[in-house]
């Protein structure tokens, strides 16, 4: 019986699940680039109803097909051969006629597939190319790079329920073809878009613990495959495996870091003739590819005035347990602008604020306040995160140093480097306000040398 809630309770907590993220990506912009030989993956009909399914759901998909597999087909039919140099094609003028053929016959096998699944789609010639040009004295001849893409035409296809796809093939300012690489375009898209998440979409599993080396921190696994790792992890991957990456892995991975520093939020690879995979790993906590995403660091940002009532509840704990001094709303917004989160995943994990004091032309100290972490994250250091963040923003703004008032993280602020001090070396200003009743003690960290 034990065994049938605790499976109910699963099952509950997975529907929950697939809600909150239904309602989270509501809108959302979503770029997919499909590898070259998924299309002959016996999985690929089901993966274009799963992306149909997400479509219909109200996520925005752009999909960029590879058109590596039917170049090569093409290419053998009429018996002209091309060379590869750094991982690209050299795209011969002979040859040039043939992968574009391939590149659009791509696209529009997957239009098709996904009209069978009632979803309409547009091939779009939105990508403005330049040539790849002359490297270590070979010449790429009609290889090229993504120079722009027409956003709001591929934002106009969107709003009018179109699916936009976009061969990988781009045009020179004056109507020449180039072939280019869809992992580049797809990189370039979801950036431009401001995309939610890039999906790297291949036909087998990639990046395992016994294939590469990791680095120690930032990298999660299920089971020997990566499960997720941070940027800084991929940029050790990248310089600490020059040979175990075969060229395709090395150039999505470095693509990854570059959408993810370039504000994508997730970066996703995914065997995408595995049943349901995209769905898993959209729509449940664990998924099931590899997650490349940005440092929680990096997810620190200012506090809005939509986020004072999650800060207000994430304190309250703190404040019926007297490690906190209670706040108001008006409290909050009065002094928002000093005030920063730390989300994950669209909630709020964390607060911290950051109060100056000092007068005009004197030297200014910073205050670090309102420290709130959600007890169930307090083991993953985001409270040390929010500290650094803080710390800083101090030393962005030049302030002499900060101190923090406290009741029982003491030996934390010692942790950090803190020092003792005591009420008549704070602020004059923050002095007339000291409540001693409550007998904070203080804490506090020089940042650059001067009187208090």
């Amino acid at each position: 019986m034990s065994e049938d809630i605790t499976s109910r309770r699963e099952e509950t907590d997975l529907i929950r699940e697939v809600f909150v993220y239904a309602h989270r990506f509501m809108g959302s912009v979503f770029v997919f680039r499909i590898g070259a030989r998924l299309m002959d993956n016996p999985g690929f009909p089901g993966l274009v109803g799963d992306l149909a399914l997400l479509h219909e759901n109200g996520i925005k998909i752009i999909l960029v097909p590879s058109g590596g597999a039917r170049i090569d087909e093409l290419l053998a039919i009429y018996g002209i051969a091309t060379e590869r140099a750094e991982g690209l094609r050299i795209s011969t003028p002979e040859a040039m006629p043939l992968i574009q053929m391939a590149a659009f016959d791509t696209a529009t096998r997957l239009m098709n597939q996904l009209a069978r699944n009632k979803v309409e789609a547009v091939v779009g010639n939105w990508v403005r190319a330049r040539s790849y040009g002359v490297r270590d004295g070979i010449d790429f001849q009609a290889t090229g790079m993504v120079d722009k893409v027409n956003v709001e035409l591929i934002r106009r296809s969107i709003e009018d329920d179109f699916v936009p796809i976009l061969p990988c093939i781009g045009w020179s300012a004056v109507g020449e073809p180039y072939n280019i690489s869809s992992v580049e375009l797809a990189t370039e898209l979801a950036v431009g878009l401001k995309a939610h998440k890039l999906f790297f979409l291949t036909d087998g599993e990639l990046f395992s613990s016994g294939g590469i080396k990791l680095p120690t921190e930032g990298v999660a696994f299920r089971g020997e495959a990566v499960s997720r790792m941070t940027v800084q992890a991929a940029e050790r991957a990248l310089a600490d495996n020059p040979d175990s990456l075969d060229r395709t892995e090395r150039d999505m991975l470095a693509h990854s870091v570059t959408a993810c520093r370039s504000g994508v939020e997730r970066v996703h690879f995914l065997d995408g003739g595995l049943e349901g995979s995209v769905l898993k790993e959209v729509f449940s906590t664990l998924g099931s590819g590899t997650m490349v995403h940005a440092d929680p660091f990096e997810n620190i940002r200012p506090m809005t005035e939509e986020d004072i009532s999650d800060v207000l509840r994430l304190m309250e704990p703190l404040v019926q347990q007297g490690n906190l001094v209670r706040r108001t709303e008006g409290d909050l917004q009065d002094r928002r602008a000093d005030y920063a989160v730390f989300e994950t995943d669209g909630t709020i994990r964390c607060c911290g604020a950051l109060h100056r004091y000092g007068s005009s032309g004197a030297p200014s100290w910073g205050e670090i306040a309102g420290l709130a972490v959600d007890m169930s994250y307090k083991h993953i250091g985001i409270g040390h995160r929010m500290i650094g963040f803080l710390i800083e923003e101090a030393r962005r703004l030049g302030l002499t140093g900060v101190f923090a008032l406290t009741t029982r993280t003491s030996d934390w602020f010692l942790s950090l480097g803190f020092s003792p001090a005591t009420v008549d070396d704070l602020p004059e200003e923050r002095r007339l306000t000291y409540d001693t009743e409550r007998k904070s003690r203080i804490y506090s960290l020089a940042l650059r040398d001067g009187p208090r």
